[in-house]
């Protein structure tokens, strides 16, 4: 068995990814690590789509629902966090699968993250303050001003991003920019991997994300979000964003409808959907496999690949 060999599972939110990982799990004797920026919190479960118990199959989990929301996890930690499972999972002769919807922490891990120092709560904290303060337009003028290279890599509506730019600044006095043109630190070296993507039709994943979100409500989306709120956690951290949070919130607090809140949370989750199929077009990183449906109606022994993690 060649020790260093990685699969990688990704692809828009509601495409069947944690099943499609379980089933080649149980093939190549695989055990999955999580790739999701808002499963890693152990606060949300039903509105995270978490793999439960009962379905992950006697298949090993990693780094699910392990951090108390009142942390700000990001993509630095998780490569830390993924590096040392990867080398635990194979010092066992086993192959780690990882699987998650978050491109940026994939392409984080196989090709290196700057190494910009970490942040403190009370910058974010202020970030936040100023944005809430005067808004995404004239927040969006304050980092042309300090960072007009970064700038131009984001949309310009997406506030954590353009937040992002503006701490990195206000507390190392360098731009994102600069500390992006700096030495990358490497997480993994020699490993061959191989990545499969998901990316049914859009319109199908569109209905897969309202349905599930339903789902959820059918679950006990209202009262998880009711135990997170009698947390009292700060609103600018991130499980307080994660989609259908807000609007559940809203609902709770009598500000607006349960309708109006599910509608207005399949709408974000179809917009993060649409994002995401945006940045793995884009990316640099190419699948070795492309299910252009959902991997529930393929069989797998079409992954050609596959025969090579069986040795």
């Amino acid at each position: 068995m060649n020790n260093k060999k990685l699969l990688l599972i990704s692809g828009p939110t509601a495409t069947g990814k944690s099943d499609l990982a379980i089933n080649i799990a149980k093939k190549i004797k695989g055990e999955i690590i999580n790739a999701d920026s808002m499963q890693v919190y152990k606060d949300l479960k039903i509105i995270t789509s978490r793999p439960v118990i009962e379905k992950q199959q006697n298949i090993k989990h990693h780094l699910y629902g392990y951090k108390s929301g009142n942390v700000r996890y990001n993509v630095y930690d998780w490569c830390v966090d993924c590096e040392k499972k990867i080398k635990e999972i194979i010092n066992k002769k086993k192959y780690p699968i990882i699987v998650g919807g978050t491109g940026l922490y994939f392409l984080s891990l196989l090709k290196g993250i700057s190494d910009i120092p970490s942040i403190p709560e009370k910058i974010k904290i202020q970030s936040n303050q100023e944005f809430d303060k005067i808004g995404i337009k004239q927040f969006c003028e304050k980092v042309q001003k300090i960072d007009p290279l970064s700038l131009k890599k984001i949309n310009k509506n997406d506030s954590q991003r353009l937040k992002r730019i503006w701490e990195v600044y206000n507390y190392t006095g360098n731009t994102l920019n600069d500390w992006n043109n700096k030495r990358q630190h490497k997480f993994i070296k020699d490993y061959i991997f191989n990545l499969i993507l998901i990316l049914p039709e859009r319109k199908k994943i569109y209905e897969q994300c309202n349905n599930r979100f339903l789902k959820m409500i059918e679950e006990g989306a209202i009262e998880e979000v009711k135990k997170l709120l009698d947390k009292k956690y700060n609103n600018s951290l991130p499980i307080m964003k994660a989609h259908g949070v807000p609007e559940i919130i809203n609902y709770i607090l009598g500000k607006i409808s349960l309708e109006k809140a599910i509608k207005k949370s399949q709408q974000i989750t179809r917009n993060y959907a649409k994002r995401q199929i945006t940045w793995w077009r884009g990316s640099k990183l190419k699948p070795s496999h492309l299910f252009n449906d959902f991997p529930r109606n393929s069989d797998i022994n079409e992954i050609k690949f596959l025969k090579n993690y069986t040795n």
